[in-house]
């Protein structure tokens, strides 16, 4: 590749003398030149040619003089090497010169072999500049491209260490969930025999005693002055509040008998966190049944007072679901309001509670021939935008105090919703305005399914 040399001097017969001497040069290749008259044209020169090797100038020109032809050079380029060239008298000017940044400098008349000399010189200091510029840029591309894969590396390991976190958080919650179902399912099932036993035969006990009640009144008719014993045991024993009282407490035994019986069957369909298969349930179903399992957890307590339910539902269809997963869901997005409402209300006064009592509100609705949505809001205290935005992260963030969670709940829901039934799942809050979680699903999977396949 041929050297590029500019020759900037006002004197026209110098670009004649170069030319002639270097003709051999020029010819072959190895050297190519540029001429200008003054600075301002040279820096034109230098713009159409960014390939320049070195620059020589003369100091004394017109329009722009050698030195602030130097100054402009040293900002376009420092690589470019410039020699200066002026008469012996002008050292002082030379000096300045060499210490603005000149590589080297001739004086007038020019000597061609110092001319020679100093050219060869400073062509070969240009290559080994540009020569180290080019390893240096080399070793910074491959400097680049290494931090690049490394840095591939260390996304594929955080993809790869989040991917395990996830299956841990699933397999320990699933596992958590599965032992919760079969203990509920376990105590469902002992519980059913005896209350239907008794549920059964509060029936015969109802009609046995209407019998007897039937047969004491008609002998009361038939024998209004009985025996005085049997007198004194009818006072003694109050037979008339008897007779009055009993059939109430048999009404009321067979309502608490129903009542549960609904919680047997209630808990039983929250038992089916550990089915595997995909079916189509009610929601509402599933809500309750999460519900009743957190029940002592609403009540009113010494330290706290009672969290209302409020129950806004629609007119929903049956939902196809992993039922016990989305049980799970109901379960962790309720337990975090009650978690939220609790310490809220340690630091309220009795008569703001009584004012503003702590309220979950659950509401369901159709949103079109395809989707349902279930909301679940409480009026607490609120999140701050900061934790807002760990909500659904791994399991590494929670904001409860060491030993009251783990923060798997909010980010396995996230999971099941999403990922699981292809939903939607988000959380809306302002501080002070209280918490509402948003789920989104489908109302068939097996449709989403094959699109997805498709």
């Amino acid at each position: 590749m041929a050297a590029k040399i500019l020759f900037v001097d006002d004197e026209p017969d110098l670009e004649v003398l170069i030319s002639q001497k270097y003709r051999k040069k020029i010819r072959t290749g190895e050297l190519e030149l540029v001429f200008a008259r003054n600075g301002a044209e040279a820096l034109e020169k230098v713009r159409d040619n960014p390939d320049l090797d070195m620059v020589l100038t003369d100091l004394n020109m017109p329009v722009m003089d050698g030195l602030t032809l130097l100054a402009k050079l040293n900002e376009i380029d420092p690589l470019i090497k410039t020699v200066v060239v002026s008469a012996y008298s002008d050292m002082a000017n030379i000096r300045k010169a060499m210490n603005c940044g000149a590589f080297d400098f001739l004086t007038k008349p020019i000597d061609f072999q110092d001319l020679e000399i100093t050219i060869n010189k400073t062509l070969q200091c240009v290559r080994q500049l540009k020569e180290n510029l080019r390893l240096r840029q080399e070793k910074e591309e491959e400097l680049r491209q290494s931090e690049a894969r490394e840095r591939e590396k260390a996304i594929q390991l955080q993809r790869v260490l989040q991917d395990l976190q996830r299956t841990q958080a699933q397999l320990i919650q699933a596992e958590k969930m599965s032992s919760l179902g079969q203990l509920v399912a376990g105590v469902a099932h002992e519980i059913n025999n005896p209350v239907n036993f008794i549920y059964g035969n509060l029936t015969y006990v109802g009609d046995y005693t209407q019998e007897l009640l039937d047969l004491i009144d008609l002998y009361q008719q038939c024998y209004p002055n009985p025996d005085p014993k049997i007198q004194a045991l009818i006072e003694d024993t109050d037979l008339d509040f008897i007779i009055e009282d009993l059939p109430k407490m048999l009404s009321s035994m067979k309502v608490g008998a129903e009542r549960i019986r609904q919680i047997v069957i209630t808990l039983r369909t929250f038992s089916r966190v550990d089915e595997a298969e995909m079916k189509q349930v009610s929601i509402h179903e599933g809500i309750d049944s999460t519900l009743v399992i957190l029940q002592n957890r609403l009540k009113a307590k010494p330290d706290r007072p009672a969290i209302q339910i409020v129950k806004e539902y629609g007119d929903l269809p049956p939902v196809e679901c992993y039922a016990g997963a989305l049980n799970q869901v109901f379960m962790n997005i309720l337990s975090h309001a009650i978690d939220a409402l609790n310490p809220h209300n340690n630091k309220r006064s009795p008569d703001e509670i009584k004012n503003q009592p702590s309220v979950i509100t659950v509401r369901t609705q159709v949103l079109n021939l395809d989707w349902v949505r279930i909301s679940i809001k409480d009026n607490g205290p609120g999140l701050d935008m900061d934790v807002m935005g760990h909500l659904f992260t791994p399991p590494d963030f929670t904001t409860k105090p060491v030993g009251e969670g783990t923060g798997l709940g909010l980010f396995i829901s996230y999971d099941i919703v999403v990922q699981k039934h292809g939903g939607q799942l988000r959380c809306c809050s302002e501080p002070g305005q209280g918490v509402e979680f948003v789920i989104d699903i489908p109302i068939v999977q097996s449709d989403r399914a094959a699109l997805k396949a498709s």
